[in-house]
């Protein structure tokens, strides 16, 4: 039990740490580009809201509910970091709301369902057949979590090094970074066509 527990905890850690598949790693980034220190309790609900939306979509996809071809879900993840990307240059500088908040909640949250579809397949895979799949993918979900607490906490260090002792208004740490992430997903739309 606790064996399965540490197998599928460690499997959601690396699922998101993995500089292989670093999708996760830049939609995480993005994500975090627009907070700073004082802001880690809202950025910590947000992306949790990622891992409720990628939770769901393994339990649809382990338990037959809803099936998508993963070819087609991986080209559109870059697509959900570029805009997420967009959002965050249009709205850097602006004043917060609450309706701003609920808008990039949504967004967060419908898109951790489309990365979670992406490795509904491989999961379901993973999971032995007559083992419990709702523990193996909440301890999965778990796993997440640590990983993208992990993720945070480096772009905001990062970005606390970058604003104070670099300099960088905060606007324009926003609009750089998210301008390279728009790059580095380019490529991956492209090579999926």
């Amino acid at each position: 039990m606790l064996d399965s527990f540490l197998n599928f905890l460690e499997l959601g850690l690396y699922h998101i740490v993995d500089f292989s598949s670093y999708d996760h790693i830049l939609f995480l980034a993005i994500i975090t580009l627009p907070y700073v220190y004082k802001d880690w309790k809202q950025l910590l609900v947000l992306v949790s809201f990622f891992t409720i939306g990628h939770t769901l979509s393994l339990l649809l996809g382990v338990y037959d509910i809803i099936n998508f071809n993963a070819n087609l879900v991986e080209w559109v993840i870059p697509f959900t970091i570029i805009i997420i990307a967009l959002y965050n240059i249009f709205t850097v500088g602006k004043t917060s709301s609450k309706s701003k908040s609920i808008i990039i909640s949504c967004l967060v949250l419908f898109f951790g369902l489309v990365h979670g579809l992406a490795f509904a397949n491989s999961f379901e895979s993973l999971v032995k057949i007559g083992g419990s799949q709702f523990l193996s993918i909440l301890e999965f979900a778990l796993g997440l979590e640590l990983g993208q607490f992990i993720i945070i906490f480096c772009v905001l260090f990062f970005g606390f090094l970058g604003q104070t002792i670099f300099r960088f208004s905060k606007r324009d740490w926003v609009m750089v970074f998210s301008s390279i992430i728009i790059g580095l997903m380019i490529p991956l739309i492209l090579m999926s066509i």
